[in-house]
């Protein structure tokens, strides 16, 4: 492997000082040097295909450009690694570079992670975590920003989240706009209400409220359960479906929402012309469904960009929230307007 050319290589062959060669390569204002000396050192950095040092230039400048990543299990989350995407598109597009950990929800490999990315001079940390959940961060040096996507600190960092009061708002009014009035709503907990499970979950439940209030209605039916998995879609709609007269169900999240397609699928109840159903998350199988169904996103690669231009920003301690797209397919239908 050939040798990496040096600033003292560039300098020699360019017949000039290493510090002017230094301040051609690093654009360094009021340098005052003729513009044929500045086109012989870039010529002669051409020619040996000199590359910069980062570590050696993140030594002079007390920068590295490096920002450190740890997460739960953003990596290995299908729909969650478009965080990923958004934290690296932004670190890219400002010369960062993304030291990435994975602690797999183990406190204790959150801080060795920390101690490792702070060893190496990252410029800041970002946290994220799969569900947005509270968390403690381990203690960071005050001149280092950090940042948490999709979590809120015990300690007042600044965070990245999903605007869920606004979509659970936009996606009952999405119903009542196209005339339903009898609508259920399936995954209703008092238990996620703790920051420990969820920092959203109370926002998204007082979005569909205060949709539902303005107006002036209630769900016909809810159906409580904290599992937000297809079982309890299915016996949440059996309940409902043969119990209740309804044109619309809301689901907890697109799993429960899988459920109800199987519970009205078996009593032949068809979606949307019998039922419409709206959910939020936008996993990968909202689309798969058939008829396909409209979701809330969460928009995780927006809140990765949001996360990383935050850190690189300086990180004020603040609560940044992100809109959430409303997916609208076909899972949902127009119902005719009363006969005057």
């Amino acid at each position: 492997m050939a040798k990496r050319a040096t600033l003292a290589d560039v300098a020699q062959l360019a017949g000039l000082s290493i510090t002017t060669v230094s301040m051609v390569l690093n654009d360094r204002p009021n340098s005052r040097l003729s513009a044929e000396a500045a086109e012989r050192v870039r010529a002669a950095a051409a020619k040996l295909n000199y590359r910069p040092n980062p570590a050696a230039r993140g030594l002079r400048l007390g920068k590295t450009r490096t920002v450190g990543f740890i997460s739960d299990e953003v990596t290995i989350t299908r729909y969650a690694s478009a965080m990923i995407r958004g934290l690296l598109e932004a670190a890219e597009e400002r010369d960062h570079t993304v030291l990435i950990s994975e602690s797999g929800r183990r406190l204790d490999r959150v801080a060795s992670s920390l101690e490792l990315m702070l060893d190496r001079q990252a410029d800041g940390i970002i946290f994220g975590l799969m569900g947005a959940k509270q968390m403690e961060v381990p203690p960071v040096p005050v001149d280092v920003p950090v940042v948490l996507v999709n979590a809120r600190s015990t300690t007042g960092h600044a965070c990245v989240l999903p605007d869920e009061f606004r979509a659970g708002y936009d996606v009952v009014g999405h119903l009542l706009r196209r005339g339903h009035r009898r609508i259920a709503f399936v995954g209703r907990s008092e238990a996620l209400l703790d920051p420990a499970l969820s920092v959203t979950i109370g926002s998204r439940y007082a979005g569909l409220d205060a949709a539902m209030a303005e107006y002036g209605l209630e769900f016909v039916h809810q159906v409580d359960g904290m599992s937000w998995e297809p079982d309890l879609g299915y016996r949440g709609a059996a309940e409902i479906l043969d119990n209740v007269e309804v044109t619309a169900i809301v689901a907890a999240n697109d799993r429960v929402a899988f459920g109800i397609y199987q519970a009205a699928q078996e009593r032949g109840v068809r979606i949307p012309d019998d039922l419409s159903v709206v959910s939020f998350d936008d996993e990968y199988l909202a689309s798969y469904l058939r008829p396909q169904l409209t979701t809330m996103q969460i928009p995780y690669r927006e809140m990765g960009r949001t996360a990383m231009e935050l850190v690189l920003d300086g990180a004020p301690p603040a609560e940044t929230l992100v809109p959430m797209p409303l997916m609208a397919r076909g899972s949902v239908r127009d119902l005719p307007a009363p006969a005057s």
